[in-house]
């Protein structure tokens, strides 16, 4: 990001405390990290407008050359709606299955007469 080594860094820290001092050194830290917190905070917050409305423009582009295709389809096929539209290769008529068959026991011994005794 800033492209600091570390003999640059030791440099910083060693001005830190030198000017700062040990002493309110911590202090100083966290209050400079408080403040990149805020600063990546807001630039987050830039750069998700700008994505933002980056997505808008291109949404904007697409619907301009959906229109324009949309346009170009009907001049070429003015007739053509869609309740108009046949279909090609229809699908053949579908019946159900029948019943499998049940087998049900011949007449003649369902109807036997019982025997007397």
């Amino acid at each position: 990001m800033f492209d600091i080594g570390p003999t640059e860094l030791l440099l910083i820290v060693v001005v830190a405390v030198v000017v700062i001092g040990p002493k309110d050194l911590p202090l100083a830290l966290r209050t400079a990290g408080r403040w990149m917190s805020k600063i990546r905070k807001v630039s987050g917050h830039f750069r998700a407008g700008l994505d933002a409305m980056v997505r808008e423009a291109e949404m904007e582009e697409m619907e301009k050359v959906w229109r324009e295709q949309n346009a170009k389809i009907m001049a070429d096929h003015p007739q053509g709606g869609a309740h108009e539209m046949e279909p090609t290769g229809a699908w053949p008529a579908v019946t159900p299955p029948a019943p499998p068959a049940v087998e049900t026991p011949h007449a003649e011994t369902a109807a036997e007469e019982p025997k007397a005794s």
